[in-house]
């Protein structure tokens, strides 16, 4: 963690006073920031924005007039736009340039399970996507330029219909602040706020999961679909004849609800499937196998000699002694999965993202990672 990161506060004051709680604005957290390697000028933003593997939007705004488009965009996109205010935003930029993801891993003072991605988004003067709220947290960290948040925690959080951005149709903000280079804004969840370019500026998003309690049930069911075995079938041997024979009769009802009765799950069912659902990636998220691989020999001198990096598509996490990479249980720990006396080992690598040079690997573990590395989602340094 960047010791500036919080102006002063350590974050267990961080976590008490202002999460989910009140917004807080930190000057110079960290000093003399203009962006990341590979993100730090209009030409590179537009660049990043051109390429595939882009998740980029485009907002324009003439007036009250607004419109939206989606990448990945082409040079002639951002030609030309005549008096129109615009931004371009970059979602998931940790996925595309490890600086970014270095930037991310520096508020793992929140745990990894709930950090979701950088969003960066470039502005010419006037730019932004107008005034609106989040059902999530987010760290606004200013980088090139200045831009001007305006926040406030209304109650009224009705948005326009009329448009295709989720704006405020009444947004009445309290405070009003101006963020330079290596400013840090933090605003809980439903914070309304509104951010004006001053100029053009580049401003790195830093959001978290939240997701609603239907996409979790709803995820939930599909996992349980997979792993329940119910016994038996359906019988009617005592049938009776009914009065109307389109009518769904009381002992079906009865028995089938009896069946699903026998549904169960217990703290471990709902443990898995957090750790499948919460590293597996997203949609567009491919991984590239290496093309030859290393040998397992090679592959292990690699690692001993320089270190181990996961990819930075790539999410590892874990419970305990049970640990979950991009969407799939490791296994039974000392059996098919992370061998016992390699848990300190593997949980480093899920924390920090990497095993430094000269570190010793089991047997057991080295043909883990070796997996891995042939699957993608890991690489030697």
């Amino acid at each position: 963690m960047i010791p500036t990161l919080l102006g002063g506060l350590s974050p267990q004051q961080f976590l008490a006073e202002y999460w989910q709680k009140k917004p807080l604005l930190v000057r110079q957290a960290i000093p003399n920031f203009s962006g990341i390697a590979g993100l730090q000028s209009r030409e590179e933003a537009l660049d990043l924005a051109c390429g595939e593997d882009a998740q980029a939007r485009l907002v324009s705004r003439e007036q009250e007039e607004w419109k939206l488009a989606h990448g990945p965009f082409t040079p002639r996109n951002f030609q030309r736009r005549g008096k129109r205010a615009w931004t371009v935003l970059l979602q998931g930029v940790n996925l595309l340039l490890p600086a970014g993801d270095r930037l991310l891993r520096a508020f793992d003072f929140i745990p990894q399970a709930r950090l979701d991605d950088l969003m960066v988004s470039y502005a010419v003067d006037g730019g932004g996507v107008g005034p609106h709220f989040d059902h999530y947290d987010v760290f606004l960290l200013q980088g090139m330029g200045q831009r001007r948040w305006r926040i406030g925690a209304q109650r009224d959080l009705t948005l326009r219909a009329d448009l295709p951005l989720k704006i405020l149709k009444d947004f009445r903000p309290s405070r009003d602040w101006l963020l330079n280079p290596g400013d840090l804004l933090y605003l809980p969840p439903q914070w309304a706020h509104d951010g004006t370019a001053v100029g053009a500026c580049m401003t790195f998003s830093i959001g978290f999961r939240a997701p609603p309690a239907q996409e979790l049930a709803e995820q939930f069911l599909m996992h349980l679909q997979d792993r329940i075995a119910l016994p038996g079938r359906y019988h009617d041997a005592d049938l009776r004849l009914q009065k109307h024979s389109a009518e769904i009769g009381a002992a079906m009802i009865d028995q089938v609800s009896e069946m699903l009765a026998r549904i169960r799950w217990n703290r471990a069912t709902v443990r898995d499937f957090l750790g499948c659902a919460l590293t597996e990636p997203k949609p567009h998220v491919c991984f590239t196998p290496p093309r030859p691989p290393l040998s397992l020999p090679r592959f292990a001198a690699r690692c001993f000699k320089r270190g181990v990096r996961l990819d930075l598509k790539t999410q590892l996490l874990f419970s305990a002694t049970h640990f979950f990479i991009n969407g799939e249980a490791c296994g039974v720990p000392g059996v098919s999965g992370v061998p016992r006396g390699d848990l300190s080992t593997i949980r480093q690598l899920a924390d920090q993202r990497r095993l430094a040079d000269g570190v010793k690997l089991s047997e057991a573990l080295l043909d883990l990672l070796y997996a891995w590395y042939r699957d993608g989602f890991l690489m030697p340094e």
